[in-house]
């Protein structure tokens, strides 16, 4: 029933704007009648009515992911998700999703780095039945030991293929805990194995009582409904709820990178892989729109600069690509990646980048080159306003991660604004040697015998 949000390479750029932070008018005005509440308890209610089909989008976002777990803990937000579906005071395993189902809705759930989110979707006159079965699993989680070991073996096969099975998301697993030394992003979404066997009922329970509560969650509520209605029917259902001891304000940090790291992992496989990450800001720093235009010169489409040069031109790539962490909370990754076609060499693929990165810091794009790019994010951007499950998703991550839906006002007119000095100063700003991770997977015969995989970074340089 859960999804996890993994760490692997896909291509961004465009993308974060696009399905993150898209619902906004074509002029860039905003024009969301969002609504935020707060109830005693302190829950934050945000709702946006939408009246273009007769559907309601139910989803709790909880402040807490992986970045919250404690060393030797990790994996417990994403096992609690798991959790989640398996039984309160009131209602038995999987009962929850049997009653969504049999009221004509859909449910699921995923876990990231900065949250933990819970949604539904119904038909708008439904919308009730989200809310009281949200509220009652919000306090009323039942914590079975036999449903805990079931879940976690389920935990562990997900990680297992997910990861350990596949060599290239393991590069990546690798490069992300080698790119951060100190903030908790370094660690995987899944969890460690090896902590995943130490973790225990209690360890859960615990994570549960201090994270899951009114004051650190917020409920979305968008579709086909009168504001004043869903606010008496969520008071209704949450108020009852005890707000909790206020949480302490949480702070990461992470120091500035001096020098180039390595990690090399050598698994069976059939073609080379590369992964490199720099560090670089979120999108409300000033220089972040930049990086994702960037993004988009860079990665935007078979017609953009890295396709052209390392699959089009030299072929010496089968695909390549680029992706912007601009939405995370805290700063975090810009990143490049591909697999090498057969009978080239890394050296041939960091020879064509390092090409392409210097003519981006030295030669200003061309003003039709940036009107590109420019257009393509903000058609991406204007066009997912018509999903009502992804309004909510980005109301969701907004407010969860510190921001409001005014964060969408300005969007456009800084994407708008970026020029192409602006690209040529941050490419030279975080592309640096000194700022960089990368990672290669040598592939490795199937006779050559598979080594155990790891369940913890190697360090710098290392090799697996």
């Amino acid at each position: 029933m859960s999804v996890l949000i993994p760490i692997r390479p896909v291509f961004l750029g465009l993308a974060v704007a696009g399905l993150l932070l898209a619902p906004l008018a074509h002029a860039g005005e905003l024009t969301l009648p969002v609504q935020e509440h707060r109830l005693a308890n302190g829950l934050r209610v945000v709702t946006l009515e939408d009246h273009s089909a007769p559907v309601a989008i139910v989803q709790v976002w909880y402040h807490v992911g992986s970045k919250d777990e404690i060393p030797g803990k990790t994996g417990l937000a994403h096992l609690l998700e798991h959790m989640m579906f398996k039984g309160t005071a009131a209602h038995g395993p999987g009962e929850f999703s049997r009653l969504v189902a049999r009221g004509g809705g859909d449910d699921n759930a995923f876990t990231s780095r900065d949250y933990t989110a819970y949604f539904e979707k119904f038909a708008a006159d439904r919308l009730e039945l989200g809310l009281r079965l949200e509220a009652e699993r919000m306090r009323g989680l039942r914590l079975d030991p036999d449903e805990f070991d079931r879940e976690r073996a389920v935990v562990k096969e997900e990680r297992r293929m997910r990861t350990e099975d596949d060599p290239q998301a393991a590069l990546v697993e690798q490069v992300q805990a080698a790119a951060f030394v100190a903030h908790p992003y370094r660690n995987p979404v899944i969890g460690w194995m090896d902590d995943l066997d130490r973790v225990t009922v209690a360890d859960l329970k615990a994570f549960y009582d201090h994270y899951y509560q009114p004051g650190n969650a917020t409920l979305v509520l968008v579709g086909d409904f009168a504001t004043a209605t869903v606010l008496r029917q969520a008071e209704a259902a949450f108020g009852p709820i005890p707000g909790g001891a206020p949480l302490p304000a949480r702070g990461f940090s992470e120091p500035a990178q001096r020098g180039e790291r390595g990690v090399e992992l050598r698994r069976e496989a059939k073609l080379p892989f590369l992964y490199a990450a720099y560090h670089a800001p979120t999108l409300d720093h000033p220089d972040g729109h930049a990086l994702e235009v960037a993004a988009q010169i860079l990665a935007g489409g078979k017609s953009a600069r890295l396709y052209r040069s390392l699959v089009q031109e030299h072929q010496v790539a089968l695909y390549a690509g680029a992706g912007y962490d601009g939405d995370a909370e805290d700063p975090a990754l810009f990143t490049f990646y591909g697999a090498l076609q057969p009978g080239h060499t890394a050296d041939e693929w960091h020879t064509l980048l390092a090409a392409e990165l210097r003519r981006l810091a030295e030669e200003p794009v061309t003003e039709r080159e940036l009107a590109k790019a420019k257009n393509q994010i903000e058609a991406a951007f204007v066009f997912a306003q018509d999903s009502v499950f992804y309004l909510a998703m980005t109301l969701g991550r907004l407010y969860t991660t510190g921001r409001t839906v005014a964060n969408l006002d300005d969007y456009l007119p800084r994407i708008r604004a970026v020029t192409a000095t602006d690209v040529q100063r941050v490419t030279k700003t975080y592309f640096q040697p000194s700022n960089r991770t990368e990672g290669i997977l040598i592939p490795q015969p199937a006779d050559a015998g598979k080594a155990p995989p790891t369940s913890a970074p190697l360090g710098d340089g290392g090799a697996q």
